[in-house]
């Protein structure tokens, strides 16, 4: 393997704003892993929306900082074990989440790490891991979903929508899906939702989940899009039925009288992937059923598109201008 080198290119956020403020940088400092870390030379790099609340401030972070939340690459040096490390050596192939993507190098926690079988193409551990087992937890850990039940997804052709998609088909649910073009019905309908509504009028989204259900309602609303789509998710659920929020594509959830909730004995979370994944033992339970859905159903993966890595800022354009369908990587 070739001697690592002391600098890298990278992005880097020196104060909040808009995709202006990601800045390619090429004399970065290569990371020295510490002690329990893995140096990883990074080949795909995932894009998020949670990236862009980092890059805006909605989430506060310390700047300046390195953005991105996930990669996959390979594995060339490892730092000092700790007992409770868990085992990786120099060459491996490993799809990690935690800090500091946008970077030719991440040296990260090797328990944010996992082994990618050797099933999974190369850049599909980076377009499946946060979106992928993201939906997966929201499907069981944030509403446990039944054979037959309906679900409503919201920007059911995004990145994790399509993934909800395909995963409420495989435990024998029913998708409802809101999107906002007639093209992104279309690919959402391809991945397995059953009914879509293009727009996201709330009489219009209402009244198809009345015709579907009887006027039952759905027994869960998964809601990614937050402020413009809260309310309709309140109104569309089933009495006892769940809402999960996990974010605010068009803007964070205003405060609201959690006495609400009793019209309908509604439960209301709000998650997010990492409490879900918090300890190695979750993080590997929900990777390998991930990977082995993804080997046994034969899900489709979908990239919009492979950025590289100094095109960013295009990339944050695009996505945040509803112009993707799917997952956006990059390329170092």
């Amino acid at each position: 393997m070739a001697p690592i080198p002391k600098t890298m290119a990278g992005i880097l956020v020196e104060k909040t704003g808009g995709p202006e403020v990601l800045q390619y940088k090429t004399d970065l400092p290569v990371p020295t892993p510490k002690e329990g870390e893995i140096l990883v030379q990074n080949e795909y790099i995932g894009i998020n929306y949670i990236d862009t609340y980092f890059r805006t401030g909605l989430y506060p972070a310390p700047k300046p900082e390195i953005l991105g939340k996930e990669a996959e690459g390979t594995v060339i040096a490892v730092g000092p074990s700790t007992p409770s490390s868990p085992p990786f050596s120099v060459g491996d192939r490993v799809v990690w989440m935690a800090s500091a993507s946008y970077a030719e190098f991440s040296s990260i926690p090797a328990s944010a790490a996992v082994k990618i079988p050797s099933s999974i193409p190369p850049s599909h551990a980076a377009a499946s891991i946060l979106q992928g087992l993201t939906a997966l937890t929201l499907c069981e850990d944030a509403y446990a979903v039944q054979p037959g039940d309906w679900i409503l997804v919201h920007a059911a052709a995004g990145g994790v929508g399509l993934w909800l998609c395909q995963i409420l088909k495989a435990k024998g649910a029913k998708t409802i899906g809101t999107v906002s073009t007639e093209a992104k019905a279309e690919k959402a309908r391809s991945f397995g939702a059953d009914v879509m509504v293009v727009g996201y009028e709330q009489e219009k989204v209402l009244g198809k989940v009345k015709e579907v259900t009887g006027g039952v309602g759905v027994a869960a609303v998964f809601d990614g899009v937050g402020q413009a789509t809260f309310e309709t998710s309140l109104e569309a659920v089933a009495r006892k039925g769940s809402v999960a929020s996990f974010g605010n594509a068009s803007g964070a959830v205003e405060p609201f009288k959690i006495s609400r909730l009793a019209a309908k004995n509604v439960k209301l979370i709000r998650s997010t992937l990492f409490n879900y994944v918090h300890t190695r033992e979750e993080l590997e339970h929900f990777s390998n059923e991930l990977f082995q859905m993804m080997a046994q159903d034969h899900f489709k993966m979908q990239i919009h598109k492979v950025y590289p890595l100094e095109d960013v800022q295009q990339a944050h354009k695009d996505l945040e201008g509803r112009k993707t369908s799917g997952k956006l990587l990059m390329k170092p």
